[in-house]
């Protein structure tokens, strides 16, 4: 039994799945307790299921530059935003995988890049109000000067353009708007506050 079903702050008093696909949504009938104690009335909730994920910004320290990649997003489209979005390598974690196996074989099959070093970022929620899904997230060591070209597996219809960019330029980028996926933005942040540390530990 998960942490989440044995929490005694929360009476899910209901669960049902009305669609399962590749994807699969729950509804939920619950209550949960309030912060003075008592508990809120029953209320309903749908839960976007679709999976755990794990994601890498690709960093060459010798280069200083990032190794970013730019694909269409339909979510981006029906949101009234620019549809080919520039983001970081990632992917969803399979059974039986770690989100470090994820980001190697993302990053191998998305960007034509072999990771050295893995340096942990953090795990977060991406949509906690709408989706379980959460995002264990990564710096990865690469050698950007082989860095290029398109890439992507045609059975899942990807078709991605691979961009080495030196960071001064990503972090412009950033700064501008160009770059609005959640988790780059995430990923660049980071850099920008932590890149004297990332560079002392890969000296």
């Amino acid at each position: 039994m998960s942490k989440a079903a044995q929490d005694p702050r929360i009476e899910i008093i209901a669960k049902d799945t009305p669609f399962k696909g590749y994807f699969q949504v729950d509804s939920y009938r619950l209550r949960h307790r309030k912060f003075d104690g008592g508990w809120t009335q029953e209320m309903s909730r749908e839960i976007f299921e679709r999976g755990h994920a794990a994601a890498v910004l690709l960093y060459d320290p010798r280069l200083d530059h990032v190794v970013l990649i730019e694909q269409f997003r339909l979510g981006a489209h029906a949101a009234g935003f620019e549809p080919w979005l520039i983001e970081i390598v990632a992917g969803i974690i399979d059974p039986g995988e770690t989100p470090e196996d994820v980001v190697r074989r993302e990053a191998l099959e998305e960007a034509g890049c072999e990771v050295g070093e893995l340096h942990p970022i953090g795990s977060y929620l991406a949509t906690p109000g709408g989706s379980s899904e959460s995002l264990t997230l990564f710096c990865g060591r690469v050698d950007a000067s082989k860095a290029g070209g398109i890439h992507g597996l045609d059975h899942e219809g990807e078709d991605i353009r691979v961009l080495a960019l030196p960071r001064a330029e990503a972090l412009q980028k950033l700064a501008e708007g160009a770059i609005c996926n959640f988790t780059a933005v995430v990923a660049l942040q980071w850099l920008a506050l932590n890149h004297t540390e990332i560079m002392r530990i890969w000296k």
